[in-house]
């Protein structure tokens, strides 16, 4: 009878000791996964809000970098960490598009991911060889559409976020432009520099430095709003495509599972982090613009682009490497 009395007491307590558990996480350190090597987009972003969101949730906040399968590995990874909010990611809109560009998907992403928010947006720019014949949009279309089929673009891979803003212009213009696949955004743009191709899609901050030297034209930034890097160049839709947007969100996100409360307090501290003046002039700089939502909001998200982009992928015929 008294061990029976015992086993009841522990069961009784135990649902009080997962809430108390929540109501004070985090106890130890948080590890935010990066799914790219050091030294790109993703990964600059996360080191940029880390510290700031550590000391928000009172607990220090580390990167681990996960590189493999285009992202994929390292979202594998948390999707089946445990569901306890100290292992988290941080993606690219490649969350939306990578599905539609493998087979086989290791992870589902509305199953067994659980959106904590979203971080910041970056955008593309356009940028053509100073020798191409267009020194704006309405030109470059002009003759894109006179020789069909005999002008290429570079990109940092097949299904990076350099080839799906490049084929989403495609598509918008009605333009052919034959697409070379490079092994990063970096050689792209040396090789569109030096005329091997005649176009490319950089992130904004890659390319400014070689804009204002003079190297690159810029004929129009792919987001919806001009860039504060590179205010004196149109978006491609002010410049004549009104139907073309294209911007790289980050967003972070917990394993499926993940208390409530614990999404929320990092959703929370998240916001917090970015509304720190530091953080928001840095991430500026890097051209990153902080954009904060709620969970229910990143996840919405995610539901309206995965068949966005599964369908441009499908009428496309574009591959993942």
């Amino acid at each position: 009878m008294k061990r029976r009395a015992l086993v009841a007491a522990l069961v009784a307590v135990l649902p009080f000791s997962h809430a108390l558990a929540q109501d004070n996480f985090p106890q130890k350190p948080i590890k935010l996964v990066v799914p790219y090597a050091p030294g790109g987009s993703a990964d600059i972003a996360a080191r940029l809000v880390a510290e700031e969101w550590g000391k928000a949730t009172g607990q220090s906040m580390y990167i681990e970098n996960r590189a493999g399968a285009g992202g994929n590995l390292g979202v594998d990874f948390v999707a089946k960490a445990a569901p306890d909010g100290y292992t988290i990611g941080l993606q690219t809109v490649s969350l939306a598009i990578n599905p539609a560009l493998t087979p086989k998907m290791p992870y589902d992403t509305l199953k067994d991911l659980a959106p904590i928010g979203m971080v910041v947006t970056s955008q593309h720019v356009l940028v053509v060889n100073n020798a191409f014949p267009a020194k704006n949009l309405n030109e470059l279309l002009t003759v894109l559409r006179s020789k069909p089929g005999q002008f290429s673009y570079g990109s940092a891979g097949s299904g990076s976020t350099f080839h799906i803003a490049a084929e989403l212009f495609k598509s918008a213009a009605n333009v052919a432009v034959v697409h070379i696949p490079y092994r990063g955004g970096g050689p792209a743009l040396v090789d569109t520099i030096g005329g091997q191709v005649q176009m490319s899609f950089p992130v904004v901050s890659a390319a400014v430095p070689h804009v204002q030297a003079g190297k690159l034209r810029a004929i129009g930034v792919t987001g919806g709003k001009r860039s504060a890097l590179l205010p004196d160049v149109p978006t491609i839709a002010e410049a004549g495509l009104p139907n073309y947007a294209f911007e790289t969100w980050f967003m972070v996100f917990a394993p499926a599972g993940t208390p409530a409360a614990v999404i929320d307090k990092l959703n929370v501290s998240l916001r917090t982090a970015l509304t720190n003046p530091n953080v928001k002039t840095r991430m500026s700089k890097e051209g990153f613009d902080p954009h904060t939502s709620t969970p229910a909001e990143a996840r919405t998200r995610l539901e309206r682009e995965l068949p966005q982009w599964a369908k441009l992928v499908k009428e496309r015929g574009i591959t993942g490497e």
